[in-house]
C-alpha cells in the first residue's frame, strides 16, 4: 500500500518548488531570492535513474563567498530529498543564486565532524531546522555547494 503522507508531501513541495520557481521567473528575480530571512537558490541536479535534470528552490542559511551551505531537511520528514539522492550521485550541479546567473557547482556532503560545527550556525539562521531536526530520526545533512577546484 503506498505511503498517502509521502506522495502528500511530495505533491505539496513540488507544487510549492513550481509556484516559487514561477514567482521567480515572472518577476524577474523581484520577488522570490529571500525566503524566511534567507536568500534563496535554484539547484539543478540530474537524476540518478532517469538522467533528467530537476530543479528546485532551497534556501540557503550560510553564504560564505562563493560557497553556500543547503539543508536536506524536507521538513524534517524520515527521508532525505530526491535532490540530495541526486547530488551524492552525481556531485556537478547547477546553481542560481538569488536568481542570477547559472553556474557551474560542486556539492559536498559535510562529514559529521564538519556537520556539528555548522549546525548550529544553521540553526542560527533560521531556527526552524532544529524542529526539523527533532521530527526525525535521520540526521539532517548539510550540502556545502562550490565552484569546481574550490
Amino acid at each position: 500500500m503506498p505511503d498517502t503522507r509521502r506522495i502528500a508531501t511530495d505533491l505539496r513541495l513540488k507544487t510549492v518548488t513550481g509556484l516559487h520557481r514561477t514567482l521567480l521567473d515572472v518577476t524577474g528575480g523581484r520577488i522570490g531570492t529571500r525566503f524566511k530571512k534567507m536568500p534563496t537558490l535554484t539547484l539543478t541536479t540530474v537524476g540518478r535513474r532517469s538522467g533528467r535534470r530537476h530543479t528546485v528552490v532551497l534556501t540557503v542559511p550560510i553564504v560564505d563567498g562563493e560557497r553556500y551551505l543547503i539543508v536536506a531537511s524536507r521538513g524534517g520528514d524520515a527521508v532525505s530529498p530526491a535532490w540530495y539522492h541526486n547530488l551524492c550521485a552525481e556531485p556537478r550541479v547547477e546553481v542560481s543564486f538569488r536568481h542570477g546567473a547559472a553556474r557551474s557547482m560542486t556539492a559536498r556532503v559535510l562529514t559529521p565532524a564538519e556537520r556539528e560545527v555548522r549546525w548550529p550556525q544553521v540553526v542560527r539562521a533560521y531556527p526552524g531546522y532544529a524542529d526539523y531536526q527533532k521530527r526525525t530520526a535521520r540526521r539532517i545533512p548539510l550540502i556545502e555547494l562550490s565552484p569546481p577546484g574550490g
